[in-house]
């Protein structure tokens, strides 16, 4: 039946069916032997006709007499769809490319949080989770030939060819993926699929999902939009930067009817840089669907509501009719070059939700998580690596416990034990707005929540880093405290802030916005922006610092000492630096150096590369030290590994030793290992770096 939606009233409804069938309401009015008045007084709703007219209307429009009083679909049928390519500026303004897509790197990690994320901020029944599919599927022959056919690649070509006939950085990518396309007859596809989502709801052309993410750039349109963790609207574009072609296919179903209707609404997008064919110049953004009969957007395509048979030709099809969004990305790619076959695509994508989703998909008991994910790939619609779903507590077991047992308020107030969580709070003031008429220019204290855990010994996160979230759980950064002690345990920790922590109130609101307005487009940092200074009373950017002083501080507090239950084996880098027993010679009680910041990552070529930052006492003698790389073993003595050393701040570097004035209060210097020389592969190894005093040294 009719939901009452004014655009499902009669008077719109018939008034849509005549500009499709190219009927005015004199015409309508003969075929009835009414009145024009009559017609018109339906079209404005000042009337209604009777149930018998509305019977002479379906014979008219030739179908059945529940079409019309139903209203769920309409009368005419289908009308063709065409690519509408805008036109150029009439002022001569030109862009080489969508701008919003240069934001971000198109990457498929960027790619993964980005709409992943856009699926939590639309999630609908927020007692169930939004579950999110990603589907590579790699086409050849007779596949990509009838997908070509269905998109209408012979009328895209010609633009494409001249759009790639420039000189400037988005066309020479064009022309490359229009060169491998025709040599290796090869399509590469990436749908994004999402259930338990609002979908594309709204008008066609004014505010709504629909249009600020078909239509428009730099439109944040959220149903949650004090949850949400995008607020730039360019994370969209991430979908686009993915294809080599710049085109993506949508199909959604709606959870609000537009027309009507829910199901499979249609519609294609196309960005393209300016380019001309025959003398006539475009703009270069371009649309797929019906050719709008309105006379305000009379010609543009406009979306459509598709058939079964449709949706399954564009590779859109949805397995069940759960509200939500497919995006098809038409030439997927990893610009970064990381990720070049279907596995290694299929595995970056696994890596990636898991690196910046855990949390979201980590439930209380009882309780379904706010995500889940999983990974799948096809060839020629065959499966070829079975679906994956994403575990949290496979790849990031100690993070996962800690948010699990914070939920089930299992946490304790100090660490005696190995899997136990301790739980701190530590205060973010968050300043006035400049204007704010909700409440007076006092500063209001948020409580976030830190969980601290003793690092497990799988754990791919690295080692001794906070990671820092709001909102829906979504992982801002990872950050590494400063001037933990030297012999600290090795940890894992999670700082909750805003509606991350679970809880409700004007308070938990504020700090939500305010962190928010820190966070640049990439969402990674919380710091200075032009958006928390226009905002914000002076001060802004002084209580965030204070802000990540403070959980430096609770974290020193918490992990100064070692938990008294200590389990065989050591983790990932666990104590990371370690300074060996005094030389001889050396005066009793010495202060030694601390580490103020490490980092440890693999790298593509199997390389371990450490960073090191220490802070000196201050001493009357030079320091001489000695930095070794062992990889750690369960049993009998570790071996060395061979690396180069690196001086990167406040020292130098002499053959294998590490030089620091006296006086100097801090240092720093990196250092990377010999793939070709280790033991084991870096994957399946744990590393200790060995800092000890050099034998006959200065120090």
């Amino acid at each position: 039946m009719p939901d009452g939606r004014p655009e499902n009233d009669f008077g719109p409804w018939l008034a849509r069916q005549l500009r499709r069938a190219g009927l005015s309401q004199a015409e309508l009015a003969d075929r009835l032997d009414l009145t024009r008045a009559a017609v018109s007084a339906w079209i404005t709703g000042r009337a209604q006709p009777r149930e018998e007219t509305k019977r002479a209307i379906a014979e008219v429009f030739g179908t059945d007499a529940a079409v019309v009083y139903n209203r769920t679909s309409d009368l005419t049928p289908m009308l063709p769809r065409e690519w509408y390519h805008r036109p150029a500026h009439a002022d001569g303004g030109r862009e080489y490319g969508n701008a919003a897509a240069f934001a971000f790197d198109a990457d498929l990690s960027v790619l993964a949080k980005e709409a992943t994320q856009n699926s939590l901020d639309e999630r609908l029944d927020r007692d169930y989770a939004v579950r999110v599919r990603y589907i590579l599927h790699e086409i050849t022959g007779e596949r990509l030939d009838a997908f070509l056919h269905n998109i209408q690649w012979d009328r895209l070509q010609p633009h494409y060819e001249q759009a790639a006939s420039a000189d400037q950085k988005v066309s020479k990518s064009l022309r490359s993926a229009l060169d491998d396309l025709a040599t290796t007859s090869t399509l590469r596809l990436l749908r994004i699929d999402d259930y338990n989502a609002s979908g594309l709801i709204g008008p066609e052309y004014t505010d709504g999902q629909f249009a600020a993410v078909v239509r428009r750039q730099l439109d944040s349109f959220k149903q949650q939009a004090s949850r949400a963790g995008g607020s730039y609207g360019l994370g969209k574009a991430t979908l686009w930067g993915t294809s080599r072609f710049g085109l993506v296919l949508i199909n959604s179903t709606l959870s609000e009817p537009f027309e009507g209707r829910t199901a499979r609404r249609v519609v294609g997008r196309l960005d393209l840089p300016w380019h001309t064919i025959d003398e006539q110049a475009f703009a270069g953004p371009a649309w797929f669907g019906e050719l709008d009969t309105e006379p305000a957007h009379h010609g543009t395509a406009r979306s459509w509501w598709a058939d079964d048979e449709t949706v399954r030709g564009l590779h859109l099809d949805r397995p069940n009719e759960d509200p939500g969004t497919s995006f098809l990305i038409v030439g997927a790619h990893d610009a970064s070059g990381t990720a070049d076959t279907l596995a290694e695509m299929h595995d970056k994508l696994v890596r990636s939700l898991a690196k910046d989703f855990w949390a979201a998909m980590v439930s209380g008991t009882g309780r379904e998580p706010m995500l889940e994910a999983s990974v799948t790939a096809l060839h020629n619609g065959q499966t070829v690596i079975p679906e994956k779903r994403i575990d949290p507590h496979e790849h990031h077991p100690a993070l996962s416990r800690a948010l699990e047992a914070y939920l089930d308020g299992e946490t304790v107030e100090e660490l005696t034990e190995r899997d136990q969580v301790a739980q701190a709070s530590v205060p973010l003031t968050v300043v006035a707005r400049r204007t704010d008429a909700r409440r007076s220019a006092a500063n209001v204290e948020h409580e976030a929540v830190l969980l601290v855990t003793p690092a497990g010994e799988t754990d791919q996160q690295q080692l001794n880093q906070v990671v820092l979230m709001r909102g829906n759980r979504m992982a801002v950064r990872d950050h590494r405290p400063r001037e933990v002690a030297l012999g600290a345990m090795a940890f894992q920790a999670v700082l909750l802030a805003g509606y991350a922590t679970g809880r409700e109130g004007e308070e938990v609101e504020l700090a939500e916005q305010f962190l928010r307005a820190s966070e640049p487009p990439e969402h990674n940092r919380w710091g200075k922006t032009e958006e928390l200074t226009a905002t914000y009373a002076r001060g802004a950017l002084s209580r965030l610092a204070d802000f990540h002083r403070a959980i430096d501080e609770a974290i020193r507090s918490m992990v100064g000492k070692r938990e008294s239950t200590h389990q065989a084996g050591p983790a990932l880098l666990r104590e990371l630096l370690k300074f060996g027993s005094p030389a001889t010679g050396t005066r009793r009680n010495q202060p030694i150096p601390t580490v103020r910041a490490v980092t440890a990552t693999i790298g593509d070529d199997g390389a371990w590369n450490v960073g090191v930052s220490l802070k000196l006492p201050a001493v009357e003698d030079p320091w001489s030290l000695t930095p070794v790389a062992k990889f750690d073993v369960r049993s009998g003595s570790k071996p060395d590994v061979p690396w180069r050393l690196v001086s990167a701040e406040n020292c130098r570097i002499e053959g294998a030793n590490l030089m620091i004035e006296p006086g100097v209060r801090s240092a720093a210097f990196t250092a990377v290992t010999d793939p070709t020389r280790h033991p084991v592969p870096s994957s399946m190894s744990r590393l200790v770096v060995d800092v000890q005093r050099t034998r006959g040294g200065a120090a």
